[in-house]
């Protein structure tokens, strides 16, 4: 990296930008613009009737991995984004062990972006998708 380059945060500064997703045990393990990488371990505390992870949780999984993703596609001069749309599909429950969300961009724009989240168990089984879009936001001018 040059000097010229701004640093690349680190994935714990990110995760301590959003508190509800380190409250819910949310781990950041990998964080470019082109993929990031994040996990939650299944515990009681986080699940619905049966034992199975609660769909909320994994959501708040994608919505916050695939945040960081957007992120760190900002186009110059953004202050930050926010999801305006966000469809998943459950497809396993998960009933132990960890999930582990990868996210990247779809589509990386001036006033959008998109990301698309992987969701898979311990055994590498896809248990949801999400894609998401967010908005970019910048400064206004008054």
């Amino acid at each position: 990296m040059s000097p010229s380059e701004p640093a690349v945060p680190r994935p714990a500064d990110l995760l301590a930008a959003m508190p509800f997703a380190a409250g819910l045990g949310i781990e950041l393990h990998e964080a470019t613009a082109e993929r990031t990488a994040g996990s939650l371990a299944w515990s009681p505390e986080v699940c619905t009737a049966g034992g199975a992870l609660h769909g909320g949780a994994l959501m708040a999984l994608a919505d916050s991995v695939g945040a960081v993703c957007a992120y760190l596609n900002l186009p110059a001069g953004a202050t930050g984004t926010s999801t305006v749309e966000s469809k998943t599909n459950f497809l396993r429950a998960v009933t132990s062990g960890e999930v582990h969300a990868t996210a990247r961009p779809l589509h990386v724009g001036g006033t959008l972006l998109v990301v698309q989240t992987d969701l898979r168990d311990d055994r590498d089984r896809l248990v949801g998708q999400t894609t998401q879009t967010q908005i970019v936001l910048r400064k206004s001018a008054d």
